[in-house]
């Protein structure tokens, strides 16, 4: 058995299609036939269930999939630590992110751990917090810094930072010129929202209300920070978002007004897999930001 012979059984187990993963590696489908029979040969088991128009993983298939997934990377961290011995830490981080303040939070980490480790690259991509889960458990990012409420099942996470919900109401409600920095939740009851658009926010916030049976007045859904600031700014109705360092209110139209109350607080947290182990630099990144985190 060779690398290649690993390298080209992922490929299709991920792609789950010959022509797809013989496009991803550049090679001819006839030539990746052979090697993957190769491979069930020396195994003495089939790694896939072939129909006529699907093919799918067999149980030795999953489980030969874990073993090949372990080994890419012990190749991929034997290569970076060879490499550091000769010009110090190095190696690509694959970080991913909600909006909000983790674009900041990720800026200001990656900016001190480069000071001290220069060599090291990073791809960083950004979604919902339930895009990010699926990505992580997916090997498609190393790190990620989501929000809570969040399926904590097979996930490490540390706290990294808090910050107050709020809400971002138009320059002419009549709530932005209410006296006083925050507002209570009972203030927005009745009112037309904008909320992020999870399920599990629209409840978080009902929690909030004095009556949390009553149902919200949601008038849109949005996952992105500017497209819930620019409804604000637009009329359509109050926006509820974390306070996201001064970002809500950028290009002026709304009043951004903190909510007061015990729960309306918005949690950051660095998470990774508690199942695999993470690159030397993933590591020592992870415990840059834990060892030196500041929550507010």
């Amino acid at each position: 058995m060779e690398l290649r012979h690993i390298r080209y059984f992922l490929a299709v187990a991920d792609e789950l299609n010959f022509t797809k993963a013989a496009e991803k590696l550049m090679i001819a489908q006839p030539p990746l036939s052979r090697q993957i029979k190769d491979l069930e040969e020396e195994l003495g088991a089939e790694l896939f269930e072939r129909k006529p128009h699907s093919l799918s993983l067999t149980e030795e298939g999953v489980h030969f999939r874990q073993y090949a997934r372990q080994i890419m990377e012990l190749v991929g961290k034997s290569i970076d630590d060879i490499g550091e011995l000769k010009s110090g830490l190095q190696g690509r981080l694959y970080i991913a992110s909600v909006e909000g303040s983790a674009p900041y939070l990720l800026g200001e980490w990656i900016a001190g751990f480069s000071r001290e480790n220069p060599n090291v690259q990073y791809d960083l991509w950004s979604g919902t917090t339930d895009e990010i889960l699926h990505r992580l458990e997916k090997s498609l990012c190393e790190l990620a810094v989501i929000m809570k409420p969040f399926n904590g099942e097979g996930v490490d996470a540390v706290t990294v930072y808090r910050e107050p919900w709020a809400a971002v109401i138009p320059e002419g409600d009549p709530l932005a010129k209410k006296k006083g920095t925050w507002i209570l939740p009972k203030d927005l009851e009745g009112r037309e929202l904008i909320i992020p658009s999870r399920e599990s926010r629209r409840r978080e916030i009902r929690s909030w209300m004095p009556d949390p049976e009553k149902p919200l007045n949601v008038r849109c859904r949005v996952a992105h920070i500017t497209s819930a600031a620019e409804l604000a700014r637009q009329g359509v109705g109050i926006t509820i978002f974390p306070t996201t360092r001064g970002m809500l209110e950028a290009n002026g139209g709304v009043v951004v007004k903190p909510i007061k109350h015990k729960a309306a607080m918005a949690e950051y947290c660095l998470i990774k897999s508690s199942s695999r182990t993470l690159s030397k630099a993933g590591q020592m990144f992870y415990d840059y930001v834990r060892n030196g985190k500041q929550s507010t």
